[in-house]
């Protein structure tokens, strides 16, 4: 058997979102999800797997102040707030694909999807390309399964001379060996955060994480740490650029379960990482499933910072104008002992 038919069969995905159904690590699913695509259009369904579109995580006031001159409302789906694209943002919507490509030397899995102008009350039309790059590779006698996830958006349509594109992907991870996180191991590669309001807007201040050191271990108890925040690796915004796919691949998060066995790591070529262990999941019993509850995962989402498009330092690193495009790479990778 090939080690790429190898690496293919431990993913599945669905045209929703392009969302990651199934990552699996020997015969454990370690990403949260659900058997029939049909439950993923449940409300209760907290964005499992999906890829999420067109701005990521919050705008402060369901409101983008000042764009090609102007401002725009959104929809205000998160307190007064905007979240994740909005109330169909793009994790919401059926992509166009698989396509199996050759990038790069590799082959990939291509999905697409197309937003128009005014989608959400985002202004212009934007293409976005998504390549999925499934890899088995051995290291040290290890055998380790990888999911490289690559985004490409351009702005197609002439409506307007630019817009805002912030993509990530929002699948939630359990390493473990039960139904929550409890005792699996963390190891964070920064816990300076944006810290934020009572809205979970950012401040401007940017400080460590309290009881969450950087690069030593620690354990995730049954409710503590609780994390929902933007935990920052580039501490220098202006360097950050539209397209972050020529920057180095860095490591955000490595995971370990003694139960389980699975290590499990995230790296990414952009700035920040929101990190959630899923303290609000609240998904009942369905489609055969048992209920998902409180810390019955965690997500690791690579982005932007939080709201830098009402912010007149970050607003570049998600305005993207004509001519331009919007890029990042980030890989999921796990292992067992």
């Amino acid at each position: 058997m090939s080690s790429a038919k190898k690496a293919s069969d431990a993913f599945k995905f669905l045209p929703q979102g392009a969302l990651i159904q199934e990552f699996l690590l020997g015969t454990q699913n370690i990403v949260l999800s659900f058997p029939s695509p049909a439950s993923y259009k449940s409300p209760r369904n907290p964005f499992f797997g999906e890829n999420i579109g067109r701005l990521a995580n919050r705008v402060s006031g369901a409101r983008i102040n000042n764009l090609n001159g102007k401002s725009y409302d959104l929809a205000a789906n998160n307190g007064p707030n905007s979240l994740h694209g909005g109330k169909e943002g793009w994790g919401k919507k059926d992509f166009e694909g698989p396509e199996t490509v050759e990038r790069g030397g590799r082959e990939a899995m291509l999905w697409k999807y197309l937003s128009k102008d005014g989608e959400e009350g985002y202004p212009g039309t934007v293409e976005l390309r998504l390549w999925y790059f499934m890899g088995v590779e051995k290291e040290g006698g290890v055998e380790k399964t990888s999911l490289e996830i690559e985004y490409e958006v351009e702005l197609v349509g002439d409506e307007v001379g630019e817009t805002v594109v912030g993509v990530t992907n929002h699948s939630y991870f359990n390493i473990s060996d039960g139904p929550t996180l409890e005792g699996t191991v963390v190891n964070l590669a920064t816990n300076l955060h944006q810290v934020t309001d009572a809205h979970d807007i950012p401040t401007g201040a940017i400080e460590p994480f309290p009881g969450m050191p950087a690069n030593e271990d620690f354990t995730l108890g049954a409710k503590e740490p609780d994390p929902d925040h933007c935990f920052i690796l580039n501490s220098d915004p202006a360097t950050v650029k539209i397209d972050t796919r020529q920057e180095p691949m860095q490591r955000m998060i490595s995971l370990y379960h003694p139960g389980s066995k699975i290590h499990f790591e995230t790296l990414s070529t952009e700035p920040a990482f929101q990190f959630y262990t899923g303290m609000g999941i609240d998904v009942p019993e369905m489609d055969g499933m048992p209920a998902r509850g409180p810390r019955s995962g965690m997500c690791i989402e690579a982005s932007r910072y939080v709201n830098a498009v009402n912010e007149e330092k970050l607003r570049h690193m998600v305005v993207l104008k004509k001519g331009e495009k919007f890029g990042s790479r980030t890989i999921y990778r796990g292992w067992k002992d």
